[in-house]
C-alpha cells in the first residue's frame, strides 16, 4: 500500500521544492532590506532631531559628546551611538534633508528655519537600499552629489561590499565607465548598444600586477589569470571566465583566443585580445574574425552577438574609430594601465632624485 503522506519524487515535486527555496531566499532578502531601510530612517531621524534642537536652542557641537555618553548609560545594550556615529547621523540629515520619509522628526523642526538645500535629488528608495557603512564612506569620500548618486546606483547594481566601494572610489570608477571606443551604436540595436557600452571601461587598471614596462603579452595574460578574482572585479559584474588561449580550429588551422568570457547579464560571449603597445588597425580585423567564429561555434540560441574587447597600452582613438567602421561585429577598444600616474599636485610636491641625493650628501 502506498504511503500518500510522502510525495512521490517527480519533476512536479522538484519544481515545488525549487519554488519554495526561491520564495524563502526572496523573503530573507526582503527582510534584510527592510531592516536596513529602518536603520537608515532611524539615523536620518536622529540627525533631524539634533539639527532641529541646535537651531531652536542655539546648541553647538558640544551637545553630541554628552548625548553619546548619556545614550551609552541609558541604553547600554544598543550599539552604534558613539560620538563619531552621532556626528555622522547629523551630517547624513544635512546631506539629504528632503528625503520623503513619513514626517516624524521633521515635524518638530521650526517651519521658519533654514534647512540645508541638497544639490542633487536622491530617491528615498535608493538611499534606504544602501547600507549605513556605505553611506559613511560616500559622505566622507565623494563630495560631488551627482557622482555620489552614481556610486549608490553602482552599489545596488553590482552588490559592492563596503571595501569594494572604497576601492572603486579610489580608482575613480565613475570616470572610466562607458569610455571605451566602440562601434556598438552601429552594430547593436537600442537599448542593447547603450547597455553594452556602459559595461566596458577605459582605462582598465591592472595595478595588482607586478610586471616590468617591457612586458610580453603572454606575461600579462598569465598575470591576469593568476589574479583572476581581482581581474574579474576590475572587469565588472557579470563576467564569467570560460578559458585562456581558447582553441578555435578553422579551416584546418589552429587559432587561440587570449581570454574568453561569458557575460551573464548581457547573455553573450566576450572575447578579449591583449596587445602590448599601441593600437594597430589590423587588430580590429583579427577580432572581427574571432567574434565570427565564436558566434558560429559557441553561441547558443537566445545568446546575443559576441562582443570583442581589444586591450592595448596606448590605444589611438582616431585609428580605432576608423578601424571599427569597417567591421561587422560589435567591438570595443580600451587601454590598460599597470599603475596609475600620480596627480600633478602630488607629483610636484615630491622631491626629485637630484634633491634626494643632495640631501643624503648633506647628511654624510
Amino acid at each position: 500500500m502506498t504511503d500518500r503522506s510522502v510525495p512521490l519524487v517527480s519533476a512536479n515535486y522538484a519544481t515545488l521544492l525549487g519554488d519554495i527555496k526561491q520564495r524563502v531566499r526572496h523573503g530573507q532578502t526582503r527582510a534584510v532590506l527592510a531592516v536596513n531601510a529602518e536603520l537608515i530612517r532611524l539615523c536620518w531621524d536622529i540627525g533631524a532631531l539634533i539639527h532641529a534642537r541646535q537651531q531652536q536652542e542655539g546648541w553647538g557641537a558640544g551637545v553630541i559628546p554628552r548625548l553619546a555618553r548619556d545614550l551609552h548609560n541609558e541604553l547600554p545594550e544598543e550599539k552604534g551611538f558613539s560620538e563619531r556615529n552621532i556626528k555622522r547621523m547629523l551630517a547624513f540629515y544635512r546631506e539629504y534633508p528632503h528625503l520623503e520619509f513619513v514626517p516624524q522628526a521633521v515635524a518638530q523642526i521650526d517651519p521658519g528655519e533654514k534647512v540645508p538645500q541638497p544639490a542633487a535629488h536622491f530617491p528615498v528608495d535608493l538611499v534606504q537600499s544602501i547600507p549605513w557603512g556605505h553611506h559613511t564612506e560616500l559622505m566622507a569620500k565623494v563630495k560631488d552629489l551627482p557622482t555620489r548618486h552614481w556610486y549608490m546606483q553602482a552599489c545596488l547594481a553590482n552588490g559592492w561590499s563596503r571595501n569594494i566601494l572604497v576601492l572603486q572610489i579610489e580608482v575613480a570608477a565613475h570616470q572610466r565607465q562607458g569610455r571605451a571606443t566602440t562601434n556598438f551604436d552601429r552594430r547593436l540595436p537600442l537599448p542593447d548598444s547603450d547597455l553594452v557600452q556602459q559595461t566596458l571601461k577605459d582605462p582598465y587598471l591592472f595595478d595588482f600586477l607586478t610586471l616590468a614596462s617591457g612586458l610580453h603579452e603572454r606575461e600579462l595574460e598569465t598575470g591576469l589569470i593568476a589574479h583572476l578574482e581581482k581581474f574579474l572585479l576590475e572587469l565588472g559584474q557579470g563576467f564569467a571566465f570560460v578559458g585562456r588561449q581558447y582553441h578555435l580550429d578553422v579551416g584546418d588551422q589552429d587559432f587561440y583566443v587570449d581570454l574568453l568570457f561569458y557575460h551573464l547579464k548581457l547573455r553573450c560571449y566576450v572575447v578579449i585580445d591583449l596587445k602590448r603597445g599601441d593600437f594597430k588597425p589590423e587588430y580590429a580585423g583579427k577580432m572581427n574574425f574571432y567574434c565570427s567564429v565564436v558566434d558560429d561555434r559557441l553561441r547558443h540560441e537566445g545568446d546575443r552577438p559576441t562582443i570583442g574587447l581589444i586591450l592595448c597600452q596606448q590605444p589611438n582613438r582616431v585609428l580605432a574609430e576608423y578601424a571599427l567602421r569597417g567591421v561587422d561585429k560589435p567591438i570595443g577598444v580600451s587601454s590598460f594601465e599597470l599603475t596609475r600616474a600620480l596627480p600633478e599636485s602630488l607629483e610636484s610636491s615630491l622631491p626629485t632624485i637630484e634633491e634626494i641625493e643632495r640631501e643624503l650628501e648633506g647628511d654624510a
